[in-house]
């Protein structure tokens, strides 16, 4: 039996965001008031041609679709673009990698990364294919994690880490995006030019300790990564991270902050 070794970020990331794409649809469900600001600060009108990448179960493409765009979709996973189709029937939606783009140049009014583009094996290269694929003077959405005292997520981090794909425990950690003026840096060095930055917060909330793990678990797949025989503390070690989130009444509130920048080819 041959096996092949994944070479491409969409490669190694789509099995992995697939392997519980229910569980993760409930939590990308949560996410809903990002991308309603999104819509909100630049502005979608009825019959333009939206495109999001790592567009996972398609809960921004209904709210953009709901706003009369035109939407299309692509994510590395089949398994939760079939989530989105189903959220989305008119959608044109695709498998894909970030940094091979299959649309034609200048195609699209609005193209949005909802953490997506750090996923690229390549940020500058997949921001570069964002550019091309939007039409001169349209707008590149590129969201990012906050400020990390600012989020709760940050607790799981050391946790999940060691289950994605290619980890090394000695290599330099990836840039800090969260940083003051880094995405803006890593969108320039793309080629495209920044009008806009601005911060959101809101919070994800379960209602109790399943719920909890079967969003941390389906998210980049680091529970089936983790296996039958590391899962068991796997979920001990998370709900020990996010116990100082827990509500009085036993489920569990995350408030996390998102760093946004708009740009334009």
């Amino acid at each position: 039996m041959t096996t092949t070794t994944p070479t491409t970020s969409a490669e190694r990331w789509g099995p992995r965001w697939g392997s519980r794409p229910e569980d993760w649809a409930e939590t990308e469900e949560q996410q809903l008031p990002t991308y309603e600001e999104a819509i909100r600060r630049v502005g979608i009108e009825r019959g333009d041609r939206v495109l999001e990448v790592g567009c996972g179960s398609g809960v921004f493409l209904r709210a953009a679709a709901d706003h009369g765009a035109e939407v299309t979709g692509l994510d590395a996973s089949p398994a939760l673009l079939e989530l989105a189709r189903a959220r989305v029937p008119d959608a044109d939606l695709r498998v894909g990698d970030l940094q091979a783009l299959p649309f034609d140049d200048d195609g699209f009014d609005m193209v949005a990364g909802f953490n997506a583009f750090f996923f690229a094996d390549d940020m500058v290269a997949a921001l570069r294919e964002a550019g091309r694929v939007a039409r001169p003077g349209c707008p590149v959405v590129v969201q990012v994690w906050g400020a990390h005292e600012r989020c709760s997520l940050d607790a799981i981090k050391p946790l999940v880490r060691p289950y994605f794909p290619v980890f090394d425990p000695d290599a330099p950690p990836p840039p800090d995006l969260s940083a003051p003026g880094a995405l803006e840096g890593v969108v320039a060095a793309a080629g495209l030019h920044p009008t806009e930055s601005y911060d959101i917060s809101w919070a994800y909330a379960y209602e109790d300790d399943e719920a909890l793990l079967r969003g941390m678990l389906a998210a980049g797949g680091v529970g089936d990564a983790a296996g039958p025989d590391r899962q068991r503390e796997l979920r001990a070690g998370l709900l020990e991270a996010l116990s100082p989130f827990r509500t009085a009444s036993g489920g569990y509130r995350l408030e996390n902050e998102w760093h946004t920048v708009v740009a334009t080819p």
